[in-house]
């Protein structure tokens, strides 16, 4: 499909029986399908090398830059199937994503960093005034907008990284552990973060090591395994199964209450 203006509004996802594979190796993606009403949060669970960033890639579309291809399936934005454009296209209609790392330009300065998110956009004024709304969201960059973005700490890199892809003015935003590395005060800081961009009208796909704070901001949940998924339901329900609670809560503490599903 041809690449189009970004619309307005929140996007609706729908992946349907994806099956990714690596090579001749097998399926690292096998038979998921999900689906993510406009305006909510699917938070993905699993271990290291369940699948979920495989998932990431494959609506990103970014699959064949790691070795990847999906063997089956379909990913549609709004009814319009995307299973074949290219990740730019995919940006300008409305996909942005925070990475694993948080992937910045070290050597370039926040607000520089900050305008790559901005790349597909071009409306001009509309980009400045954008900028401003993140630094009014962030002021712990406001003030180092100037600086190198590598003499930041942790927490503000990783402000960064949610303002950059904010930049895009996102319809659907892919999180991918958001509060890595980062101490509790400021996972908590992230979380209300989270809420806040659904609550103004974004769609988000997370994932999160936190689990317990992944299942407190997300309204659905899906748990994988194998490249499978093994459950799926309402977030706080899901918060509340005893395979959860056994693979996630018991095993270590969190600082992050489960849901209050009072």
């Amino acid at each position: 499909m041809g690449a189009s203006a970004i619309s307005s509004g929140p996007a609706e996802l729908r992946i349907e029986d994806l099956t990714v594979a690596y090579g001749p190796r097998s399926p690292a993606v096998q038979g998921l399908s999900a689906h993510v009403p406009a305006g909510t949060t699917l938070a993905l669970l699993g271990s290291n090398g369940a699948g979920k960033t495989t998932v990431m890639r494959a609506i990103t579309g970014l699959l064949g830059q790691h070795g990847g291809r999906m063997v089956s399936g379909s990913i549609s934005l709004d009814g319009v199937d995307i299973t074949q454009s290219t990740p730019a296209q995919r940006v300008r209609l409305g996909l942005a994503q925070t990475m694993e790392g948080r992937r910045i330009f070290s050597e370039l300065t926040v607000e520089e960093n900050l305008r790559t998110g901005a790349w597909a956009r071009p409306d001009r004024p509309g980009v400045a005034k954008e900028l401003a709304a993140v630094f009014d969201r962030f002021p712990e960059i406001a003030d180092r907008r100037k600086d190198k973005a590598g003499y930041l700490s942790g927490g503000q890199q990783q402000m960064m990284a949610i303002g950059r892809a904010l930049m895009a003015r996102p319809r659907l935003l892919l999180m991918d552990e958001p509060s890595l590395g980062l101490a509790p005060k400021l996972v908590d800081r992230v979380a209300d973060i989270i809420e806040k961009i659904a609550n103004e009208g974004t769609t988000i796909v997370l994932i999160e090591q936190n689990v317990a704070m992944s299942l407190a901001v997300a309204e659905y949940a899906i748990a994988l395994e194998a490249g499978r998924v093994v459950l799926e339901s309402e977030a706080a329900a899901l918060a509340e199964d005893d395979r959860i609670q056994a693979a996630y809560f018991s095993a270590v503490s969190s600082t992050w209450p489960k849901p209050d599903l009072s």
